[in-house]
């Protein structure tokens, strides 16, 4: 495949979006001199700000509001966004009719010249990923960071030579376009598998079959670097064809490490945790001290040592590792610190789209800032993905002064959840819980109440552990309407 074979033909793009993903595809092959078709069950209204963007591209067709039989059939590629399933109606339409199925990821393993270091997981990937590409970068300025990131990864494609190292954050779901090309990364990175994304797979089982598709494909030449600390990664080695760098935080799983049985299979330590110092393998210097590094939360820590893992692979000094990891505040919407106004800090964790994420966040500030349960107010709650919601509802129950819910599918279920943990609380104590419980259909109302209810040295925790549709375009406009709410605090 080359950028060549595009030219005059005709491309549906299926799925504009709101990320930005779909605005690079529709530039990649209007570059190319393709004739393009442009769909999106969104109407133009919705679509607005997108359509902006693209109104430099001259020629191209839009069906907005609905998809059409004819674009599926009369056309010589479809490009479907990943949040498009595999059985959807005009995807079997454009099978049926002899057009090629692709996505973006798809497309850039056939074209990239570089060598690809994928990054997935159910949690951590984008940090981890910016990580790795902070760490490579500093050694080789010319280093990549694409994937998962609201934009297409062909934009980059341009910048990417031979000798270029790109840093590639894959969802799932694009990871499920490789699986046709038969292509895993050269070095692969898996930080956790945790229940997700049940309102798309059908299981837990095909889940974890799309995450697998990132090593899959890898020859013993290649590596895998992998968290020790999960289960069910473990539970993946023995099908492994790579080499396998181990990291993990538990200092018995490194003592399990050094004496596991030799095999045909190559399987060495990474970054590990010995005290509250990282080390790489059997080396006796230190990267780092857990009290310099400035990343919030446990799980940020399995974050660092996959990174650290990659860097040291590739020759990253320690000292630019220590370095790195003194300075890195993290990523936007990832436990981010907003503002401190009064006394009480706003803390912005949108990104938080499963349980397991808002217990990361809520263990990670009760711990770095010692609060204590009437300390913490968390703003949760949204859209279902079919997940459980028990572990989280018997944390908030325990450790926070209020939860104030954002109106949404899962938000009935989650309050629920709590109300049986707050029963069961009542039932084993003389003093009765007093925990506030609270639902809002606007964002900002929240954040009003949470202010007033709050005193100082309390903090604000955006951090829902749903999905944002239905109230939010995307979790990213959560986030941003968070900020907004916290900044309009500061103004009154």
């Amino acid at each position: 495949m080359t950028l060549h074979d595009f030219k005059g033909k005709k491309v549906t793009v299926m799925g504009i979006g709101l990320h930005g993903g779909g605005l690079g595809v529709i530039n990649f092959f209007y570059q190319a001199g393709a004739k393009i078709i442009a769909t999106d069950l969104r109407t133009r209204r919705e679509l607005r700000e997108s359509l902006d963007a693209l109104r430099i591209f001259k020629g191209i067709r839009y069906v907005l509001g609905q998809h059409r039989e004819e674009d599926f059939k009369n056309t010589d590629l479809v490009i479907k966004n990943p949040a498009v399933p595999d059985d959807s109606k005009y995807l079997k339409i454009a099978r049926a009719a002899g057009v090629p199925v692709e996505t973006d990821i798809g497309i850039f393993f056939e074209l990239c010249p570089g060598q690809i270091i994928g990054v997935t997981g159910s949690r951590g990937k984008s940090t981890t990923a910016a990580l790795i590409h902070q760490f490579l970068k500093a050694k080789h300025p010319d280093t990549v960071l694409a994937g998962n990131i609201r934009m297409s990864v062909l934009e980059k494609l341009q910048e990417i030579q031979r000798t270029t190292l790109v840093v590639l954050e894959l969802s799932s779901w694009q990871l499920n376009g490789l699986a046709k090309h038969k292509k895993s990364p050269k070095m692969a990175v898996m930080t956790n598998f945790m229940p997700d994304h049940q309102n798309r797979y059908r299981s837990m089982k095909k889940y974890l079959e799309d995450k697998k598709i990132i090593y899959k494909f890898q020859t013993a030449k290649d590596f895998l670097i992998l968290n020790y600390d999960d289960e069910t990664l473990k539970k993946l080695v023995p099908e492994v064809k790579s080499k396998i760098y181990y990291y993990s935080a538990d200092a018995q799983a490194v003592t399990e490490l050094e004496n596991l049985p030799k095999t045909n299979q190559e399987t060495r330590i990474g970054a590990r945790l010995s005290g509250d110092k990282i080390f790489f393998g059997a080396a006796k210097e230190p990267i780092a001290a857990m009290p310099d590094i400035k990343l919030l939360g446990e799980h940020n820590l399995h974050n660092i040592l996959a990174a650290v893992t990659v860097a040291r692979l590739f020759n990253v000094p320690v000292r630019i590792i220590k370095k790195i990891l003194q300075e890195f505040p993290g990523l936007q919407g990832r436990l981010e610190l907003v503002s401190e106004i009064n006394g009480i800090k706003y803390f912005n964790d949108t990104t938080a789209t499963i349980p397991e994420a808002t217990i990361a966040a809520i263990e990670a500030l009760t711990n770095r800032y010692s609060l204590a349960a009437n300390q913490l107010i968390l703003i949760a709650g949204g859209a279902d993905k079919n997940l459980n919601f028990s572990e989280l509802a018997r944390l908030i129950t325990k450790k926070t002064k209020a939860v104030l819910l954002l109106a949404g599918t899962a938000t009935h279920k989650l309050g629920s959840e709590i109300k049986k943990h707050i029963f069961a609380l009542n039932q084993n104590k003389k003093s009765r819980s007093k925990l506030i419980i609270k639902i809002f259909n606007n964002l900002p109302f929240a954040v009003t109440f949470a202010s007033k209810i709050a005193e100082k040295e309390d903090i604000i925790l955006l951090s829902p552990g749903c999905a944002s549709f239905g109230m939010f375009r995307h979790e990213f406009e959560r986030g941003e309407i968070f900020n907004d709410a916290v900044a309009s605090l500061k103004n009154d």
